[in-house]
């Protein structure tokens, strides 16, 4: 297709776009009012603009319509207390003499089995913070064991970064997710080698208004806490061990419903269903923004103008998929937003250059997490307070994040070259 905008316009665009959001205007309008300008700027008209716009908003649809239902999952995990009996269990199997192993193992788990990063931080953060002060620990390592942990599980898991690389692909989602359990290993052994650095460091220590003042949990047995996800996981895997391939759009309701009717819970079904949707709705959102852009700059000669700056240096097409996850998770501060618009970009490219799509959908997701949590990204904030670490010191934080996300980026190629 010709390029419809110049790659100028794009690229102002989304810079516009990175100012909006680092100026706390709501992310989505940022992208929105990004693609508008960049699209003008890059001499379409507003006419064929706003149209490109439209077009690239309705090509995230059928992702925002699966994230939108592993709402109902995600949302349960956390109001029948499941994902926090999970990590529980997995802290208290492994002792305090692992604390930070487990902290990091406690956190991949929660977060691959379908609950937003974030969230798995928010989650785990009052166990670690509990065993953190008994063995002496510090802030700023348990929450690099946290992130890391989740950076791991999130490159593994059926969470809306997943499912938006899997779309642009037409990649199985199983199968995007298996790609990069090797990489996810790396990471989190990576991350717990970071946190044990970290953990005994002065500074960031754990007092008593950093712990949450609440009473005994009602949490439920380990079993049917981790039910619901081996469900989904079951469903999801059964594509490529049967042949039967059942959608994420309902293996993760599905999934949901059993964690619901495992824990007793399932007459609070439609408290737990609002509180999944206010969890996602977000993210949706966010998305639609983040589809305006990526029509904008995939009707641009960005693409193209790329592939013959690689060529000029002489780099293979390949690095395209990382480098353009990398750059664009730093450009939203988000892994999702950033896997989002780099595939739906370059997947073309990608694929007529010979790149399979699978291992370029991995390569992009795992570079995704490398610079996601730039201070202009909520993620950034929420996992700071999380352990009520201050700005400057959730600042020193990033380049161990970006250790951990460039790591798995790392595994992810060499596997792409060693395979190809």
């Amino acid at each position: 297709m010709e390029a419809q905008f110049t790659t100028l316009g794009a690229i102002i665009g989304l810079a516009v776009a990175i100012i909006f959001i680092i100026k706390k205007v709501q992310p989505a309008y940022s992208l929105i009012l990004g693609a508008l300008i960049g699209g003008l700027i890059g001499g379409g008209g507003l006419s064929i603009t706003v149209s490109t716009m439209v077009s690239g908003a309705g090509s995230m649809m059928s992702s925002v319509l699966r994230i939108l239902t592993s709402g109902i999952l995600a949302g349960t995990l956390i109001k029948t207390g499941a994902a926090e009996k999970i990590a529980e269990t997995i802290v208290e199997k492994l002792g305090e003499k692992r604390a930070v192993a487990a902290i990091a193992i406690a956190t991949m788990i929660i977060c691959a089995v379908g609950v937003f990063i974030d969230i798995s931080v928010i989650t785990v953060a009052p166990i670690a913070l509990a065993i953190g002060k008994r063995a002496g620990l510090s802030k700023s390592g348990i929450l690099i064991a946290m992130i890391g942990g989740g950076k791991a599980g999130n490159i593994i898991s059926p969470n809306p970064n997943t499912i938006s690389v899997s779309e642009a692909f037409s990649q199985d989602l199983t199968a995007v997710m298996m790609r990069n359990a090797v990489p996810a290993v790396f990471a989190l052994i990576v991350s717990i080698i970071l946190a044990s650095m970290l953990v005994k460091k002065s500074g960031g220590e754990i007092t008593a208004d950093d712990m949450e003042a609440t009473g005994e949990k009602n949490l439920p047995a380990f079993l049917p806490a981790v039910l619901g996800p081996v469900v989904v996981i079951v469903m999801l895997a059964l594509r490529p061990i049967a042949g039967i391939a059942i959608d994420p759009l309902i293996a993760l309701p599905v999934g949901g419903f059993v964690c619901m009717l495992a824990t007793g819970k399932v007459k609070n079904c439609i408290e737990y269903m609002e509180f999944g949707l206010s969890k996602v709705i977000g993210v949706s959102i966010l998305l639609i923004g983040t589809g305006t852009i990526a029509g904008i700059i995939k009707a641009s000669a960005l693409q193209y103008d790329v592939t013959n700056l690689l060529e000029a240096m002489n780099m293979p097409a390949f690095v395209l998929a990382p480098l353009s996850g990398i750059l664009m998770a730093a450009a939203t501060a988000s892994t999702t937003a950033g896997a989002t618009v780099a595939s739906q970009t370059f997947a073309p490219t990608l694929l007529a250059n010979g790149v399979s799509a699978l291992a370029a959908a991995a390569m992009i997701h795992a570079g995704a997490t490398v610079l996601d949590s730039l201070p202009h990204g909520s993620f950034f904030h929420a996992t700071g307070g999380a352990v009520n670490l201050t700005i400057s010191e959730r600042m020193k934080l990033i380049p161990y994040e970006a250790i951990i996300g460039l790591t798995s980026t790392v595994v992810s190629v060499v596997m792409y070259i060693m395979i190809h």
